[in-house]
């Protein structure tokens, strides 16, 4: 483990040295690299904050020790015993605090996503339980003032969705879903069960960070566009016009079409941002797999085969099954109160990243 206090000097002196720069004229008028400073200072001004509050603390707990050693009346004695007593437990919480807020950032965090939820084995059920992980997840981006952008849909025919992608963009979204990834299980009884028995369905989830273009240079000659009319739940026709777009990647053979648009354009620019961002995740899982060990330390984040939850109605319980959190909160949860469980998978994760510290 770092040095605390040594590591935490060393970044109260860098910024300082971002305030200076900041008052700086010349950084002032160069606009792209005084939003960069400024990140990064609003950033370190959180632990400097919390620093100076664990400084103030300490500084607090020793006066007191001191007051107990020097002075024999006891009245004095006992209120610097009291001071101590009430100042230790802030101690400790800024001890756990402090280290977690110098854990390095993962460069995808403040990213927008792309999720793609599709209904696995349980048939019309499974279709069913998809809709509903898209009601919950577009209810928790709601919470969060973050907006929510179908991309592709592909309706089942009871209602529910056999695929459904769309775009989540905000403050810090990829951070907040990134442990989403895998398969989500639910067992509830079929509306169309008649002897009540409880089935068990699947649902796969794939969050991906938005990929800009920089990130990721597709070569035109590499892709393959076609063109076709797009249709709605069912097999109907919705377009008449050859307006859904399918583009494949020829040198990995990934497919993504898009047919929610009547523009074909807009169908098209869909379907790049899609391609982008699974070609973003197939470039980082090939980079985890070099890091397989230090993976296998962390919560699940990506791995789409892992099952991560489930959703049991007959007791009202979710469990997550990488950190054995189980509330029974299904329907506060379904509703898109999913604070509960990302905060602790959050929590779970920066501890066991503090280990290989």
């Amino acid at each position: 483990m770092f040095d605390l206090e040594e590591k935490l000097d060393e970044l109260l002196e860098k910024y300082q040295n971002l305030n200076t720069k900041l008052s700086d004229p010349e950084v002032i008028n160069d606009s792209s690299r005084y939003q960069k400073l400024l990140k990064k200072h609003a950033k370190l001004k959180k632990i400097v904050e919390k620093y100076k509050e664990y400084k103030e603390v300490k500084q607090g707990i020793e006066e007191a020790e001191e007051m107990i050693e020097l002075d024999d009346d006891p009245e004095v004695q006992e209120l610097a015993e009291m001071e101590i007593q009430e100042l230790k437990p802030q101690m400790e919480r800024l001890e756990e605090r402090l280290p977690i807020m110098l854990l390095p950032d993962d460069p995808n965090d403040e990213k927008n996503v792309i999720v793609e939820i599709r209904a696995g084995a349980g048939g019309d059920e499974a279709a069913l339980f998809a809709a509903d992980l898209y009601r919950m997840y577009s209810r928790y981006a709601e919470n969060n003032g973050w907006k929510v952008e179908v991309m592709n849909a592909n309706f089942s025919g009871v209602g529910g969705y056999k695929e459904i992608i769309f775009t989540v963009e905000g403050s810090d979204v990829f951070k907040h879903l990134k442990y989403e990834s895998g398969v989500h299980r639910v067992q509830r009884v079929p509306s169309t069960e008649s002897s009540g028995r409880i089935h068990t369905s699947t649902a796969t989830v794939a969050v991906l960070p938005e990929a800009e273009e920089v990130d990721i240079d597709i070569d035109p000659n590499d892709l393959r566009i076609d063109v076709y009319r797009s249709s709605g739940p069912g097999g109907q026709s919705v377009n008449t016009t050859d307006s859904a777009v399918r583009i494949t990647h020829i040198p990995t053979d990934l497919t993504v079409s898009c047919q929610d648009e009547k523009s074909q354009h807009k169908n098209k620019s869909k379907a790049m941002r899609i391609l982008r961002a699974r070609l973003q995740e197939k470039k980082e899982q090939e980079k985890q797999q070099e890091r397989a060990e230090a993976r296998k330390s962390q919560v699940g984040t990506g791995d789409r085969s892992e099952k991560i939850r489930t959703y049991n109605f007959p007791q009202g319980r979710v469990s997550d099954h990488r950190i054995n959190l189980t509330l029974h909160q299904l329907d506060k949860i379904l509703d898109g109160d999913l604070a509960p469980v990302i905060d602790e998978l959050i929590e779970e994760d920066n501890l066991k990243r503090l280990e290989k510290v």
